[in-house]
């Protein structure tokens, strides 16, 4: 699209050509997704093909520096593995997470965003939970079995990844622009038909398109909730002087409203997203128990909409918002920090949510400017 074009339609929007930019690629990932199912040549042409396309929608978002930030913590945590197999994950996970706090301080995505620009610090963070997962669970490949728990069972690695395989499971048809964050281990199964995506009697995997259909719909109800209500609930209202003259049940009622009308922002990214990689195939995790079985997608679920609005307690959120996310802070977090044979205690939250604060940070301030 000739550039006057994207002038001219982000202006009938309301966003910066910057913004819009990265909405159509961030929309590309459904179909660059689905394309993966037919990609001729194996496991290698797969790997080829999710690592090139990650990177080409990368480039026409955020322009070309984005791939070189994302190569850095890729080299960091690829070459601890090759050097320095037994701690590469402490190594990794210091070092990925103090380059995105650098180029986070660095860029100030959030003032990027503010004046209408846009940078990679959010696929940045995403990538960096991918790499430190993928480093950690190599690491596993060490222990003995009988001190693993069974999560770390799952989803060790016993042998290196090659570098293709890493710069697909990395960079995956966009999967980094908003997560959702998977194992390595069920990358690779999906990109080799194995595990889940095994082929049996009855043929392949089921049918992705239905849930899709699903999920882009959730999307679009979203979105247009999001465009309807946030006329009239904008952040930027409190700090305009009429909010400071409103009474205490008026400025409550609207700190509320304003909040439930940010949230269909993420639902709506979150919904594309989970229809992405549901496409793909990836995002199918198995069979329920019931009779007949039917299939599950909820490998890229990262949002119950239900669940959040009606939760009775803070407790019940991390359950229902930003899922993979808090499944990825309780396994690569929480339950490493506990003592064989000890119970968890304030240690093991508070290093837990001084991670998540310290990822959050970097993404609250380039999604919600």
């Amino acid at each position: 699209m000739a550039l006057p074009e994207m002038e001219s339609m982000a202006s009938a929007i309301g966003l910066s050509v910057p913004v819009l930019r990265f909405l159509l690629c961030f929309a590309a990932t459904i179909p660059v997704s689905l394309f993966h199912r037919f990609v001729p040549g194996g496991p290698v042409a797969r790997h080829l093909y999710a690592a090139t396309t990650g990177a080409v929608l990368s480039y026409l978002s955020f322009g070309f520096s984005s791939n070189l930030h994302f190569l850095v913590p890729m080299f960091l945590g690829y070459a601890s593995m090759v050097l320095c197999r037994k701690y590469c994950g402490i190594i990794t996970f210091f070092l990925a997470f103090g380059y995105l706090i650098g180029c986070h301080v660095y860029y100030m995505s959030g003032d990027a965003w503010k004046e209408g620009g846009i940078d990679a610090t959010g696929a940045l963070m995403v990538i960096t939970l991918k790499i430190i997962s993928c480093v950690i669970n190599y690491n596993d490949g060490l222990l003995k079995e009988e001190d693993l728990l069974e999560v770390q069972k799952k989803n060790r690695l016993l042998k290196l990844p090659s570098s293709i395989e890493y710069l697909g499971y990395c960079l995956c048809c966009g999967s980094h622009f908003a997560g959702p964050v998977y194992e390595m281990k069920d990358y690779l199964e999906w990109t080799e038909r194995k595990g889940n995506w095994k082929p049996t009697e009855k043929g392949s995997s089921p049918s992705p398109y239905w849930p899709t259909f699903r999920a882009v719909l959730q999307a679009a109800i979203c979105m247009g909730l999001y465009l309807y209500l946030v006329p009239h609930y904008p952040l930027s209202r409190f700090t305009e002087p009429v909010y400071q003259e409103w009474g205490f049940w008026k400025r409550l009622s609207y700190q509320y409203m304003s909040g439930f009308t940010a949230r269909w922002k993420y639902y709506f990214i979150w919904s594309i997203s989970e229809a992405s990689i549901i496409i793909s195939g990836l995002g199918f995790s198995g069979w329920t128990d019931s009779n007949p079985p039917k299939s599950r997608w909820d490998r890229a679920k990262n949002v119950d909409i239900v669940g959040v609005e009606l939760a009775t307690s803070s407790v019940q959120l991390p359950l229902v918002w930003n899922i993979q996310v808090s499944t990825w802070l309780r396994h690569y977090v929480y339950e490493r920090l506990i003592q064989k044979g000890k119970k968890p205690g304030f240690f093991q939250l508070l290093a837990t949510q001084t991670v998540s604060a310290v990822w959050h940070v970097s993404i609250n301030s380039s999604l919600l400017s």
